[in-house]
C-alpha cells in the first residue's frame, strides 16, 4: 500500500517547505523507493500562469503544460518524481471542480459545505497519486498553520490518516527557531505555539523539523520534544545552508530523518546512496574557477522570479568546476547611456523571458552589448525575440521593427501572434509544455545537444514572424531550430559571434544538478573562456 507523508509549515512563511519536501523525496529515492510529489496551495487563483513573477516568484511549467508554483521546480531538480497537473492544486482549482459538479447535479440537492465536500475533493487529489508502483506520496501543504485559508487542507489531511490508517501516513512540521542576538539564545516558544495550533486541529506531528541559523542544543531539542509531544530523536535540526540549497538533503541525512521515516512507515528498502550528490556538493564547495553572468530581465528585483535560471546556471557551473556569480540587472533600470557600465565585467549575458512592454529597450540594449563586444550570450523566450529585433534594427538597418506585444499597431512586426501557423501545427494559441523541436544539422546548438530531435518546454504566445525569416537569414542570422513541421522558429544563432544562441523555449526547466542542461553547460564554458581571455588581455 502507498504510504503518505504530509509536510506543513509554521511560525513564518518562506521557511523552505518545498526544499525540505524535495530533500526528503530525494533521500527516499536514494534508498530505491518510488516517490510521487504534490503541492496543495491555499491560493484562490485557478490559473497560476496569471500570477506575477515579481510578487510570487517564477511560474514553473511541467511537461504536460501545467503552470505551477516554483516549489515543483525543487521537486524535479531533487527527485525523479513524475509531475503532472495532479501534482499542483489550489483552493481555486478545488472550488472550481466542486462547483462544476454541483452545477451538474452531482450532489443531488445537498447543502454543499467545506466539510465534507471540500475536504473530500482535497483527499481525492491526494489519492490520485497513489498507485501500485508508488511507495510514497509526499504532499506539501502551502501557507502557514494558523492561516484561515489553510484550514480545509489541514482538516483533509487529518481525516486522511483515519481512512488509510495511521501506520500508512505521517506528518512533518517545519518551523522556525529564531536566534535572538540580544539574548544570545535560540527561542523555542514560536515552535511550541505552532505545533500547539496544529494539535488543536487534531494533527499530532511525527517530526518537527527546526529551521535555525544556529546549532540546536540538546536542551532546546529536548524542550521542543517535551512541549510538542514528539520523541527527542524526531526533533530534526535543519541549519541554514552555508553554500548551496543542495546541502539540505545531507543535513537531514545527518540527523537520520530518512531512517526514522522508513522505520515509522515500515518500508523495506536499501541504505541511502548519495555518492553522486556528494560529488556535486564537493564541486560546489571547491570550485577551481569562477565566472560572472549578468542576468537581465523584467523581474530580477525578486530573486525567485528567475529561480530555475539561476539554478540551471549553477548546474552549468558544477559541470565546469566553476562558481557562478550573478549580476542581477532589472531591465527597466538600464539607461541606454550607461548600459555599457552596467554590464562591464560580465563574462556572459543572459536575457531572460518576461511579458509586457516594460524594460524592453533595456533588454535590447543588453543584447547589443553582447553582440558588439563578442560576449557569450544566451537569450530565452522574450530574450530570443529581443535578439532578433536588435539584429534587425542595428545590423539589417530596419529601425522600425518591433513586436505587436509592445505596440499593437506596429507596422513592421518582427514578433507577433502567429495563430494561423500554430493552428496549422495543431497547437493552441498559447504554447505550453513539452513540444518536439528540430535542431538544424551543422548548427552550433545541434552540436551542443549532440542531437537534432529534442523536446523542450515552452511558455509563450508571440513568435518570430516568418515574413521576415528570409531577411534575417540573408543578413547573417541563422535559424538553428524549428518546430516539427518547420513553420515556427525556435532558435537563432550568430556564426560570426563566439557564442550567441537564443531559444524560444525554456531550457532551465529541464536542468538538474545530476543532469545539467547542455545549453547552460556550454554557455558557462564559453563564459569561462571569455573570462580567461579578458584576464590575458
Amino acid at each position: 500500500m502507498t504510504k503518505h507523508i504530509f509536510v506543513t509549515g509554521g511560525v513564518v512563511s518562506s521557511l523552505g517547505k518545498g526544499l525540505t519536501s524535495a530533500s526528503i523525496g530525494m533521500l527516499l529515492e536514494s534508498r530505491g523507493l518510488s516517490v510521487r510529489m504534490q503541492k496543495l496551495d491555499p491560493y484562490l487563483n485557478v490559473n497560476l500562469g496569471m500570477m506575477s513573477p515579481a510578487q510570487h516568484g517564477e511560474v514553473y511549467v511541467l511537461d504536460d503544460g501545467s503552470e505551477t508554483d516554483l516549489d515543483l521546480g525543487h521537486y524535479e531538480r531533487f527527485t525523479q518524481s513524475r509531475l503532472t497537473r495532479d501534482s499542483s492544486w489550489t483552493t481555486g482549482k478545488i472550488y472550481s471542480k466542486l462547483l462544476k459538479k454541483e452545477s451538474q447535479g452531482a450532489y443531488f440537492g445537498q447543502t454543499v459545505q467545506v466539510i465534507p465536500h471540500v475536504t473530500n475533493e482535497i483527499k481525492e487529489c491526494i489519492r490520485r497519486l497513489a498507485s501500485d508502483d508508488t511507495d510514497v506520496v509526499i504532499t506539501e501543504i502551502g501557507g502557514t498553520v494558523g492561516d484561515i485559508e489553510s484550514l480545509p487542507f489541514l482538516e483533509a489531511i487529518r481525516q486522511f490518516s483515519l481512512e488509510v490508517g495511521k501506520e500508512n501516513c505521517l506528518y512533518i512540521h517545519l518551523t522556525l527557531v529564531p536566534y535572538l542576538k540580544a539574548a544570545r539564545e535560540l527561542k523555542t516558544k514560536p515552535t511550541q505555539h505552532s505545533v500547539g495550533n496544529l494539535r488543536q486541529i487534531g494533527i499530532q506531528p511525527d517530526f518537527v523539523v527546526c529551521r535555525t541559523e544556529q546549532t540546536l542544543s540538546e536542551d532546546d531539542a529536548r524542550k521542543i520534544a517535551l512541549f510538542c509531544n514528539v520523541p527527542f530523536e524526531c526533533v530534526i535540526e535543519e541549519r541554514d545552508a552555508q553554500s548551496s540549497i543542495y546541502e539540505v538533503p545531507m543535513t537531514l541525512l545527518e540527523h537520520r530523518l530518512d531512517s526514522l521515516i522508513v522505520q515509522k512507515l515500515g518500508l523495506k528498502c536499501n541504505q541511502a546512496d548519495l555518492t553522486e550528490w556528494q560529488e556535486i556538493l564537493n564541486r560546489l564547495r571547491n570550485p577551481s574557477q569562477e565566472v560572472t553572468i549578468a542576468v537581465v530581465g523584467n523581474y530580477t528585483r525578486l530573486k525567485d522570479a528567475y529561480k530555475s535560471i539561476y539554478e540551471a546556471l549553477d548546474h552549468g557551473g558544477v559541470a565546469n568546476h566553476a562558481q557562478v556569480r550573478f549580476r542581477r540587472i532589472q531591465s527597466d533600470s538600464i539607461d541606454r547611456e550607461d548600459v555599457q557600465r552596467t554590464l562591464e565585467g560580465a563574462d556572459g549575458i543572459l536575457v531572460a523571458g518576461g511579458f509586457g512592454e516594460d524594460g524592453i529597450e533595456g533588454l535590447i540594449s543588453a543584447v547589443k552589448i553582447a553582440r558588439e563586444r563578442q560576449i557569450p550570450f544566451l537569450g530565452i523566450c522574450l530574450g530570443m525575440q529581443c535578439a532578433a529585433i536588435e539584429y534587425a534594427r542595428n545590423v539589417l538597418n530596419m529601425p522600425e521593427v518591433g513586436s505587436t506585444e509592445f505596440d499593437r499597431h506596429c507596422e513592421t512586426p518582427l514578433v507577433c501572434l502567429m495563430d494561423e501557423e500554430r493552428k496549422a501545427a495543431g497547437e493552441e494559441v498559447t504554447r505550453l509544455g513539452s513540444k518536439p523541436t528540430v535542431l538544424i544539422p551543422g548548427t552550433k546548438i545541434a552540436g551542443i545537444y549532440g542531437a537534432t530531435d529534442i523536446a523542450e518546454r515552452y511558455r509563450h504566445r508571440y513568435e518570430l514572424n516568418n515574413a521576415y525569416r528570409e531577411q534575417l537569414e540573408n543578413g547573417g542570422m541563422v535559424v538553428a531550430a524549428t518546430n516539427a513541421d518547420g513553420k515556427l522558429i525556435e532558435a537563432l544563432e550568430l556564426p560570426s559571434h563566439p557564442w550567441f544562441i537564443a531559444v524560444q523555449y525554456h531550457p532551465q526547466f529541464k536542468s538538474r544538478p545530476v543532469a545539467p542542461h547542455p545549453l547552460f553547460v556550454d554557455f558557462i564554458k564559453a563564459a569561462l573562456a571569455q573570462s580567461d581571455g579578458a584576464k590575458r588581455g
